[in-house]
C-alpha cells in the first residue's frame, strides 16, 4: 500500500488538471473545429438559398422580359415549396372516375403538403338530402381510404345568384357581346347566352359558394366542367372558369375520363 500510495502524482498536480489550469486539459483537442464546420454550412446554405432565388428570377419572366414580382414567383412555384398547416379544398362536382379525389390525396402524402389536411365539398340541390348526402359521402371516403380532415355538402347549389355576381360576370363577358346572332366561336350572341343562362348561373353561384368557404384554403381543387360541343362557344366557356378563379388562392382543374382510379378492393 505505501508502494502504490507513493507512485501517486502530487497533490498540486491532481488539483491542476481537475481546476483546468493544466494545459492538456486548457486545450481540448479539436474543439474549434465543429464550430468552423457549422458556421460554414451555415453559409453554404445560405449561398444555395440566395442562388436558387437568383435562379428562377432569372428562369420566369413576364411579357418582354419583364421581371416577375416575388408573388408572382412563388405562385410559380408553389408545388417546390413546403406549405403552412391549412387545407386543400377539394369540390368535387361530377364523379369523374375518381382523379379529383386522388390527386390532392396524393399531394398530401408529400413532405412539401404534409401540413395540409383535405376537405371534401360536394353538392347538394336540396336541403332535406344535406345529411343522407354527407353520410354516403364520408362513407365512400372511408372505403377509398381517403384520410380527409372534414366533408361539407352544401345545399341550394341551384338557387338564383345575387344580382351583384351577375353584374360582375356581365361586366367580364361584355367586350365579347355582339348583337349579330350568326356566332363565330369568339362572339357571345344573345341567343347563345339565353340558351346557356341556367349553366351560367350554376357557374355564378359556384363562385358565391367559393368566397364564402375557401378563400383561406392553401390549395383548391375542383373538377373541370365540360361544355357541350356544338352548344357552348369558346369565349363563353373561358368565361365560366375565369370567373370562378378570378382572386382565388391556386387553383387546380382536374377532369378524369370516367374510368375509375380508386378502388377499395386492392
Amino acid at each position: 500500500l505505501t508502494r502504490k500510495l507513493s507512485s501517486l502524482p502530487p497533490l498540486w498536480v491532481i488539483k491542476k488538471h481537475w481546476d483546468g489550469t493544466g494545459s492538456e486539459a486548457s486545450t481540448p483537442p479539436g474543439s474549434p473545429e465543429p464550430e468552423r464546420a457549422n458556421a460554414s454550412g451555415l453559409e453554404g446554405a445560405l449561398d444555395r438559398k440566395k442562388k436558387k432565388r437568383g435562379s428562377l428570377s432569372s428562369l420566369y419572366h413576364g411579357p418582354g422580359g419583364a421581371k416577375l414580382s416575388k408573388e408572382v414567383l412563388n405562385n410559380i412555384t408553389i408545388f417546390q415549396r413546403k406549405q403552412k398547416k391549412g387545407t386543400i379544398d377539394v369540390w368535387w362536382l361530377y364523379d369523374d372516375g375518381g382523379l379529383t379525389l386522388l390527386l390532392p390525396y396524393i399531394l398530401t402524402t408529400r413532405s412539401n403538403w404534409s401540413n395540409c389536411k383535405l376537405r371534401i365539398f360536394a353538392l347538394a340541390n336540396r336541403r332535406d338530402e344535406l345529411d343522407m348526402e354527407q353520410r354516403s359521402m364520408a362513407n365512400l371516403l372511408s372505403k377509398f381510404r381517403i384520410d380527409y380532415g372534414d366533408v361539407i355538402v352544401i345545399p341550394d347549389a341551384m338557387r338564383k345568384a345575387k344580382d351583384s355576381s351577375k353584374a360582375d360576370f356581365e361586366a367580364l363577358i361584355e367586350k365579347f357581346k355582339t348583337s349579330d346572332n350568326t356566332g363565330d366561336g369568339v362572339t357571345l350572341t344573345e341567343t347563345e347566352l339565353l340558351s346557356q343562362r341556367e349553366k351560367t348561373n350554376r357557374h355564378i353561384r359556384l363562385r358565391e359558394m367559393l368566397l364564402e368557404n375557401s378563400m383561406d384554403a392553401n390549395l383548391i381543387v375542383m373538377t373541370l366542367p365540360m361544355p357541350r360541343k356544338g352548344h357552348v362557344s369558346a369565349s363563353l366557356y373561358m368565361a365560366w372558369l375565369d370567373y370562378i378563379t378570378k382572386g382565388m388562392p391556386p387553383f387546380l382543374f382536374v377532369r378524369g375520363n370516367q374510368q375509375s382510379v380508386l378502388t377499395f378492393y386492392s
